[in-house]
């Protein structure tokens, strides 16, 4: 009989939502599917600027500061709080380093890592008033915007301070070109390659995975289909970007950004303080007694997010080639749209880094396609303060139907170890013995 069942549920559509997980859906890639939509949309609306390859570069360029906070804001709302410091956080620490630099005569090497240092003790300091204090994150880090900006302009002086040009590589480089006479940036297609294969070994992973714990697998074409276009899209991208202007290719800033996406993939995913993260925002009692250190797992989720807004910082002085009192201006209203667009849930305890990557790109593309058609800074505000409204509200109103959360859909599940934290039984139990399992009032024997 179940045999049969599963039979009837194979080939065609039912096989095709196999094809990014067991149990998809296509609302699980409603996002996937409004960032190419939007992508679709403009390339007809701007006669193919859209996708060119200077203008590709261009999006990376202007926005992976934004999509690096998004990794740390991603984290930070996960775990039920919000961080509104990140700006002034990155223009802080961007007229610490450029003064080093250009009035304190230390290299730029030495530079970036009293940048990092930086970055963590201001965390340090706003993720001891909410671990250890139990001051709310929203209240601590808008006292840190407020605090960090004056501190801002009170170490530049309002003023703007110039970074050397060997630093500014970091925020306005490219992959450079090697001594091998082909039509394209050999290291950006070499990138590329890495992709596609990290694609194909992923799959055989979870195939892998699935046949060792007798799970249900999606046939052999899917994941074929399934490989060879998302390949052809990378290659395709990595293409455009290998092909562009003279002396340009693959921002130096977006190589940072894939590392990053990298790292913090697999930390939220494979180690015990990414499920840690998971298992706090979505229920900080049942972890608490399970023995997970939340106030531990506070202040280092509110440390990181301020040394990744510290790289922000500094990618944008190499870019803009200085530092100034207005930097970071706004910078945590993008990081939190994208996190928000991206699947995280208000209440915490949903998110991902993918997803918050994809929403600030929607917001990226947005904002691109806005400003090619000649849209005014007023529109382009209220565009993207409505697809931000439309994208929470949609959820918001699919779970008071009592439907699946659309934002939940985006999330795998935890492993099992992951389901025992969170699915601990609100009992407090008794140190020593195994008496923890009886209510108190019952008893023993």
């Amino acid at each position: 009989m179940t045999d049969t069942t599963q039979k009837t549920k194979s080939g065609g559509l039912a096989d095709l939502r196999k094809m990014f997980g067991s149990g998809s859906t296509g609302r699980q890639f409603g996002i996937l599917g409004s960032l190419i939509a939007i992508i679709v949309v403009f390339q007809i609306w701007t006669d193919g600027k859209t996708l060119s390859s200077q203008n590709l570069i261009n999006v990376v360029s202007q926005q992976s500061y934004i999509l690096i906070l998004a990794i740390g804001m991603v984290m930070v709302i996960i775990m039920g709080h919000i961080d509104l410091s990140v700006g002034s956080v990155a223009a802080f620490v961007g007229i610490i380093v450029a003064k080093s630099m250009s009035e304190w005569n230390m290299p730029w090497p030495v530079a970036i890592v009293i940048g990092l240092l930086v970055g963590a003790l201001a965390g340090a300091w706003q993720g001891f008033w909410v671990a250890f204090v139990g001051v709310p994150a929203f209240i601590v880090t808008l006292a840190g915007m407020l605090i960090f900006r004056g501190a801002n302009q009170a170490i530049g002086q309002s003023t703007t301070t110039p970074v050397p040009p060997e630093y500014s590589f970091i925020g306005s480089g490219y992959l450079p070109e090697l001594p091998i006479n082909v039509p394209f940036n050999v290291l950006t297609m070499v990138l590329g390659l890495i992709g596609v294969g990290w694609i194909v070994y992923n799959e055989w992973r979870l195939r892998r995975q699935q046949r060792k714990i007798d799970a249900e697998m999606a046939p052999i074409w899917v994941s074929i289909v399934k490989v060879v276009i998302l390949s052809a899209v990378i290659l395709w991208a990595a293409w455009l970007f290998a092909t562009g202007r003279p002396g340009t290719s693959f921002p130096i800033s977006g190589v940072i950004l894939l590392v990053l996406v990298v790292i913090y993939s697999f930390v939220t995913n494979r180690t015990v303080f990414g499920r840690h993260i998971y298992a706090v925002g979505g229920n900080r009692l049942a972890a608490s007694l399970s023995g997970v250190k939340d106030r531990r797992i506070d202040f280092f989720v509110m440390m990181n997010m301020a040394v990744l807004a510290a790289v922000a910082g500094m990618i944008y002085i190499g870019r803009a080639t200085a530092s100034g009192p207005q930097d970071g201006n706004g910078w945590e209203l993008d990081a939190i749209a994208a996190v928000f667009i991206g699947g995280a849930a208000v209440s915490g305890g949903i998110g991902t880094v993918i997803g918050s990557i994809i929403g600030g790109l929607v917001m990226a593309f947005l904002n691109n396609g806005l400003q090619l058609i000649g849209a005014g800074a007023d529109a382009v505000q209220i565009v993207k303060g409505l697809v931000l409204l439309l994208a929470v509200a949609v959820d918001v109103i699919s779970k008071r139907r009592g439907g699946p959360s659309i934002i939940g859909l985006m999330m795998r599940r935890r492993d099992k170890r992951a389901e025992l934290i969170t699915d601990v039984p609100a009992v407090i139990p008794t140190s020593g013995t195994n008496e923890s399992s009886q209510p108190a009032d019952l008893p023993k024997g």
